[in-house]
């Protein structure tokens, strides 16, 4: 007799109108990301569809990356968010979805900005650019200084992975 749970089923789709409150959910649970407001995920359901997925168990929203294409690259997909239920993590599904939004987006560059301190979010992208044999580039792009003084903020560093695909320069932005 095994006492294993099941393994659950996860759907990973682009998002809807409807999932934005989810989305919030589980950024505001997470307790690591800046939380936007519930408007700012309902309105990256609508604007960022395309560059943007959930996943899915049993109907409820688990995960989700945020992402959108660089007005100056418009090859490079810049990952805004990325957060997993904390009933899901440690299953690599953080690592499902980059690779999935990548592959539906054909995106031949991905950025995203991390701080220093979230090895999590250090060693999810160095893996992810591992497994597509790719560039990882860190450098400095906001420092303290450029933030508010109301808060206290740490600099965001700019990871760059880069080639993703070796072919001709193609995306597609299908609402699959």
């Amino acid at each position: 007799m095994s006492l294993d749970a099941p393994e659950q089923t996860v759907v990973l789709r682009h998002p809807w109108l409807h999932d934005g409150a989810e989305m919030w959910r589980v950024a505001r649970d997470s307790k690591r990301l800046d939380l936007n407001t519930p408007y700012a995920y309902m309105l990256w359901t609508r604007d960022f569809h395309a560059t943007s997925l959930v996943a899915e168990v049993d109907g409820t929203v688990v995960g989700f990356v945020t992402g959108y294409w660089r007005p100056e690259e418009p090859t490079t997909l810049m990952v805004w968010q990325i957060a997993v239920d904390e009933t899901q993590r440690g299953k690599g599904l953080a690592g499902r979805m980059l690779d999935e939004i990548v592959a539906r987006t054909d995106a031949y560059s991905l950025e995203t900005t991390i701080v220093a301190d979230n090895p999590a979010s250090n060693r999810l992208f160095a893996s992810f650019a591992e497994r597509h044999a790719a560039q990882h580039t860190v450098t400095d792009l906001f420092a303290e200084e450029h933030f508010p003084d109301e808060d206290e903020w740490q600099a965001e560093l700019l990871h760059r992975i880069t080639p993703l695909r070796r072919e001709g320069l193609r995306r597609t932005t299908a609402l699959a």
